[in-house]
């Protein structure tokens, strides 16, 4: 065992390669026996989290502020000096597991995966895969540095997202068109980043010897369980299904609204002209208040929680300098689960630190499994314990059960997210079929003018019912504002997919809440050592991406908002 390595993740952070690669020599040495291999596999976990945690605290420090040269700096040589040559070791790790014919139990998903990895490596990707974490920097910098001035001050795009909830659709419009002029003005800079990415990624597919990079990149994320044509097939299904449910969602807006068309500055707008829900001041009061949800929901649950808020593993506020968007990541050697958003005062903020805290409580159900079988859930399912959390939380929003709200204002609040989750499936569709066919055109994604028209030819098949009229370079640039496209290609189906996990999933919760929860966690503590079907199964739901599934969900979503909302 590797007694000698540090316990503190800050002394193994300044470690060099030099330093490192002797506990990989090691590993390479040893005879591996059935006897042997749990050690073995111990070991190698180990040092592979002590790299995986160091680099993560880097990453999360160039997000926390993006104007942190030296941070960065940091990170990006922790890449091509630790993580290249790491990358290199472990593969040699692997293919010494593979060949030895040994089999551990409850390793039978890692060791598939494990070899579908090693087909993969190539040591030229290596170096592909560091300039790749590079550019997906430069579009966080890009991003970050998007203001405009409103009302004399400075304010970064997330913070002019309140005023799309003004009742004054003069002021409401004049803030929307102000921000899409100000991310119009990087729409140069964002399309040579791109062929800058797509060269690369061709390159990555092609020395792998795959047929493009779909191809690779359904290897890269496991995908054993579905295929890309099963991804259309799910377009065509969400097309058939939700979309119609979509357009009356928009419809019963405009309506509401008495306008003659929506414009996209009038989607996030009370279509009753209530005032905007401001379920907290501070952060906090979301902090507080969360708590008190998750307590509701899950005592266990709860305590998780509160023991990142005391440890300080949540950044929520939104700031100028600091990365888009929210997400969860997992730091291995302290066994906690880190949280990144950037609230602001909306309900939204609530609905993302409901979602990533079921991330969160994943990352603690996995600890249950011993080191060596430790691994990520698949993607789909890791969305499922997010999405489901944000739906078996909402029947808590009423402050009545502790939560943010009147019960009137709760009510809206969960119309509004279950309206949201059927206008995300249409959008869903047009994100993953423009990432189908990028890869399998790229030589017609080379230009950004073959993508904006794509982009708009797929917006005007599945968004309907929104007026882009005399918007149209807005609409078409689309894609610009989907980081997923530009740094994780292929994750997007994902949410899709796992939408309807989470449907299932809060059904259950309806009839026994209880059980639902300890089927959930119980699934959760699985991590990666489950087949996809199998952890769908253990959490009381089906792996399915058909329209049968999907009109069963609209159906629940309808009725219940109808419930909720009866005018």
């Amino acid at each position: 065992m590797f007694a000698q390595l540090p316990n503190k993740i800050d002394d193994f952070q300044n470690w060099d390669w030099a330093k490192i690669e002797p506990y990989f020599a090691d590993l390479q040495a040893r005879e591996l026996t059935a006897a042997t291999v749990v050690a073995w596999l111990t070991d190698r976990a180990t040092i592979g989290r002590l790299i995986d945690e160091s680099v993560g605290r880097l990453y999360v420090g160039t997000t926390l502020d993006t104007t942190d040269e030296e941070t960065e700096k940091r990170y990006l040589a922790y890449l091509e000096d630790i993580i290249q040559p790491a990358s290199v070791a472990d593969q040699h790790l692997k293919e010494k597991l593979i060949a030895s014919g040994l089999e551990p139990q409850g390793y039978e998903i890692q060791l598939r995966n494990m070899r579908t990895e090693a087909e993969l490596f190539r040591d030229e990707n290596v170096p592909l895969f560091t300039q790749e974490g590079k550019l997906g920097t430069e579009y966080d910098k890009i991003i970050g540095a998007q203001t405009v001035e409103w009302d004399g001050e400075e304010r970064t795009v997330a913070a002019m997202k309140p005023i799309q909830q003004d009742a004054d659709r003069t002021k409401r419009e004049s803030a929307w068109r102000a921000v899409a002029e100000r991310q119009l003005a990087d729409r140069e800079a964002l399309n040579q980043l791109w062929q800058r990415f797509l060269k690369l990624r061709i390159e990555i597919g092609g020395n792998a010897d795959m047929p493009d990079y779909r191809a690779y990149r359904w290897h890269e994320f496991h995908r054993f369980d579905y295929t890309p044509e099963d991804c259309l097939r799910f377009h065509d299904a969400i097309a058939e299904v939700v979309v119609p449910a979509a357009k009356r969602i928009y419809e019963k807006r405009r309506r509401r609204m008495e306008i003659d068309s929506l414009r996209p500055w009038d989607l996030a707008v009370d279509p009753l002209n209530r005032e905007p829900l401001h379920p907290f001041k501070e952060i906090a009061a979301l902090n507080n208040t969360t708590s008190t949800i998750f307590h509701k929901v899950d005592p266990q649950l709860g305590e998780y929680f509160d023991t990142m808020q005391r440890e300080h593993l949540l950044d929520l506020d939104n700031r100028k300098g600091k990365a888009p968007g929210g997400y969860c990541t997992y730091f291995p050697v302290a066994e906690r689960p880190f949280i990144f958003m950037n609230a602001v005062g909306m309900h939204d903020d609530v609905q993302t630190l409901l979602h990533e805290g079921g991330h969160a409580f994943h990352d603690f159900e996995i600890t249950k499994l011993p080191l060596y079988q430790r691994s990520a859930a698949p993607i789909e399912f890791a969305e499922v314990a997010s999405m489901s959390m944000e739906h078996i939380a909402g029947r808590y929003l009423p402050q009545s059960e502790g939560g943010f709200y009147s019960d009137a204002d709760a009510a809206r609040a969960r119309v509004e997210h279950l309206e949201s989750d059927i206008l995300f499936w249409p959008y869903m569709a047009v994100v993953d079929a423009f990432q189908q066919w990028v890869y399998t055109h790229p030589d017609d994604a080379m230009e950004s003018a073959n993508c904006d028209e794509k982009w708009g030819e797929l917006w005007d098949r599945f968004m309907g019912g929104i007026d882009y009229s005399g918007l149209e370079d807005v609409k078409v640039t689309g894609w610009h504002r989907k980081l997923h496209i530009f740094q994780i290609p292929f994750y997007y189906v994902d949410y899709g997919i796992a939408q309807l996990g989470a449907v299932q999933v809060w059904r259950n919760s309806l009839t026994n809440q209880a059980q639902a929860v300890a089927d959930y966690r119980h699934a959760l503590s699985f991590g990666g050592s489950r087949s996809l079907p199998d952890l769908f199964a253990a959490a009381g739901a089906k792996f399915s991406m058909d329209a049968e599934t999907l009109s069963d969900a609209v159906e629940l979503i309808e009725t219940t908002c109808a419930e909720l909302d009866p005018a």
